[in-house]
């Protein structure tokens, strides 16, 4: 018999609400990279990119917002993996 984790499901319309509500919350890349870091290791269900990506497919925030959010992610994994490529 195979058994697999349960995750939590947050794809509730509140729970959205909630979690873009928390992201417009923060005022500069550290909040938001702050925010990310509890989001992966609390939430087991995805990372937050995916999430955002999921919000920006079925309309819920703008573009812009999506991008600043996407960005800044982006951004800091670039500079990590910079970081970690010692020539």
């Amino acid at each position: 018999m195979t058994t697999t984790n349960k995750q939590i499901n947050i794809s509730s319309t509140s729970t959205n609400d909630a979690l873009i509500d928390q992201l417009r919350a923060c005022q500069n890349t550290e909040e938001i990279l702050k925010f990310e870091k509890w989001f992966n290791s609390n939430i087991e269900s995805e990372k937050l990119y995916k999430r955002i990506c999921k919000l920006l497919k079925n309309r819920s925030i703008s573009r812009a917002l999506a991008s600043k959010w996407l960005v800044t992610l982006i951004e800091d994994r670039d500079c990590t993996i910079s970081k970690l490529n010692v020539k």
